[in-house]
């Protein structure tokens, strides 16, 4: 072998190793692309369950509007009583019969409180009239108890509400935007006493699923143990127990905040939503439909009355008269079977029903077919 030949061997031996490593670093970088783009897709644990004994607590409380300008209650029994009851708490005793309701109603406070909600912090309240006051624009709440489930005060309201409608009336007519006697108060109440909440029991936590699921619950527990090993399992579709390390003890709160930062991919079922109201309907992923043949036709009915006139003939000493004739139709578009294939995905669902030409109330009528066919492999959910 010639000098120069030896060289080129040598040379074309260096190339090949070089694109060799040039490709497999392309292969590497693109797993590693493929593997963060996996995991981007993934829903944080945080945004799909929450954690046992975290959870909010609901508060009720009965309490006045003063200052409706004329729009309160028109002297229902129970607002006057209540009046009275407050005017009584104040030291002075008024005849029920001398008082009036008129800038005044009767209302029901509500209000969720989160869990370690501290004495002294704000919460949103809403207010909504029991009476049959016209509007709460303009009326301020006096201070009402908030109750627990329990019967113990854990806040009071007080302030002005905020109104987002409007009632407007006249002599033959009125106008309402909204609704006027449902109001709100932003950092309305005051937390006077803190709920107790335990999020660790026996050294563990337990999460909840917002929406309960086996599969997504088994991928939790996965994910949980993928990251921490042997922490974490699925008791049920609900709950997953995870077990706090030994080297996490003490550190409870930041443990729960690295469990909330992993994320997984939550297992959706099929599932087809139609809102008959609104024309709505919202498909998941997985629907599957088989195969089958389908054929819709649109059937319209017209109803028309006119008004004839018959006049009598001469000399008939008849009068004229008004007559009704009405003349009722029916009209069916032709309409031809149509076979679908299966379509495994909602992508081509969409595709084949939309290049069908048929509109959002007809694919309701189609989607409840095919349910009863057998054809539709997915929950069929009627609002």
């Amino acid at each position: 072998m010639s000098r120069s030949a030896a060289f080129y061997q040598k040379h074309s031996f260096v190339i090949f190793l070089a694109k060799l490593v040039f490709a497999l670093g392309l292969l590497f970088l693109g797993l590693f692309l493929a593997n963060n783009a996996y995991a981007g897709e993934g829903s944080r644990i945080k945004d799909i369950a929450i954690l046992a004994g975290a959870r909010d607590n609901q508060l009720v409380g009965y309490g006045l509007v003063s200052g409706l300008a004329g729009d309160g209650d028109k002297n229902p029994v129970e607002t006057i009583q209540t009046i009275a009851n407050l005017l009584q708490h104040y030291g002075l005793t008024v005849p029920t019969a001398s008082l009036s309701s008129k800038n005044v109603a009767i209302v029901m406070v509500t209000a969720d409180i989160p869990a370690f909600k501290k004495p002294g912090s704000r919460l949103d309240v809403v207010v909504s009239s029991m009476g049959d006051a016209k509007s709460l624009q303009g009326g301020v709440l006096i201070q009402t108890p908030l109750l627990g489930a329990d019967g113990k005060v854990y806040a009071v309201a007080q302030g002005p509400l905020s109104i987002g409608g409007l009632s407007a009336s006249g002599e033959g007519a009125s106008v309402q935007k909204n609704h006027p006697t449902v109001g709100t108060l932003v950092n309305g109440a005051l937390v006077e006493r803190e709920i107790p909440a335990t999020i660790v029991t026996d050294n563990q936590l337990e999460f909840l699923l917002r929406e309960p699921d086996f599969t997504s619950a088994a991928r939790m527990a996965q994910a949980v143990n993928d990251k921490y090993p042997a922490s974490s399992i699925a008791i049920d579709s609900t709950t997953v127990r995870v077990q706090i390390p030994t080297n996490w003890v003490g550190s409870q709160i930041d443990f729960v905040s690295q469990i909330e930062s992993v994320e997984l991919i939550p297992d959706v079922p099929a599932r087809v939503i139609i809102n008959e109201r609104t024309g709505t309907i919202v498909a998941t992923a997985h629907i599957h439909i088989s195969n089958c043949a389908v054929s819709h036709g649109n059937v319209t009915i017209s109803i028309a009355s006119t008004q004839d006139v018959s006049q009598p003939g001469p000399l008939s000493q008849g009068t004229t008269a008004t007559t009704t004739r009405t003349d009722a139709s029916i009209k069916e578009d032709k309409g031809s079977m149509v076979p679908l294939p299966e379509l495994p995905t909602v992508e081509k669902v969409a595709s084949a029903l939309n290049a069908l030409g048929v509109t959002p109330r007809d694919m309701m009528s189609m989607f409840e077919a095919m349910k009863q066919a057998g054809a539709l492999q997915a929950e069929l959910i009627m609002r």
